[in-house]
């Protein structure tokens, strides 16, 4: 990524360049793309190939827009985050919300900064950390709205869990081992394509605001802010894109009809 498109993404993000390698700097930026590029899934819906090179991701997420799912939205905070020299690393989680957990599908990152080892994630819709979280186990780890707590696994390695009505919930875990091109190709193909992947089984997407959260399952909205939860039903097609503009800032560029085969 070079200084130009740098430039382009603190634009996209509403956020003046900082090339500072700090943790404030490592939270404002994590911050400022979490709560403007959106989590979401339409290409896959379209039928569309998800491309994992940095020129795609940026074109898309940048110029066009667009948001994406974890191989994206980690991807691009990545590639700024390596231009910047922060210490970063790849990683790849499990996720447990279903009874049986995934293979290694979600993509996160890594980042050391004085020794201390954060967790970095803008892409895993609701659940997703709205700020880096340091690596530290057996201790509650709070954001503004949000409760975390890092445990040691001997199956999974480290497993995430976030608090939920005064309940742990085992969100995703994950392993230190090295992840290589064609572990995040095998990984965006089978969530961007399997009949399993819960990207191929429905529309969603998912925006961070400063009060709450905006969520979409196919035709159901939710509007989460100051924890009061206000859902609507989008019933046509016009209110349908209009939701998607208004509460995520997408207009996405496909037929209504491969949205509403999922309703």
């Amino acid at each position: 990524m070079n200084q130009e498109m740098l430039t382009h993404y603190f634009n996209r993000i509403g956020l003046p360049k900082e090339t500072a390698v700090t943790i404030e700097n490592l939270k404002a930026i994590h911050r400022a793309q979490h709560r403007t590029i959106p989590f979401e899934n339409f290409d896959i819906v379209n039928g569309e190939s998800i491309q994992l090179s940095e020129e795609v991701i940026y074109n898309k997420l940048v110029n066009k827009n667009r948001g994406g799912y974890c191989h994206e939205l980690n991807g691009l905070l990545f590639n700024v985050l390596n231009t910047l020299g922060f210490e970063g690393r790849i990683l790849l989680g499990r996720v447990h919300l279903s009874p049986e957990p995934t293979g290694r599908g979600h993509r996160v990152t890594l980042i050391t900064i004085n020794s201390q080892q954060w967790l970095v994630d803008a892409g895993f819709g609701t659940f997703t950390p709205r700020e880096p979280l340091p690596i530290e186990f057996d201790k509650e780890l709070k954001t503004d709205l949000q409760t975390f707590r890092f445990l040691r696994d001997k199956h999974y390695g480290v497993l995430l869990q976030i608090k939920e009505s005064g309940e742990w919930l085992s969100i995703y875990s994950f392993d230190m081992g090295y992840v290589c091109q064609g572990d995040l190709e095998y990984a965006n193909h089978f969530s961007s394509t399997h009949s399993d992947s819960v990207f191929t089984s429905g529309a969603i997407a998912a925006l961070s605001t400063e009060e709450g959260i905006n969520t979409l399952s196919n035709q159901q909205l939710k509007i989460k802010k100051n924890g009061v939860t206000q859902q609507i039903t989008l019933r046509d097609e016009v209110s349908y894109f209009k939701a998607l503009k208004d509460y995520f800032g997408l207009e996405p560029n496909l037929p209504y009809q491969k949205i509403e085969q999922y309703f």
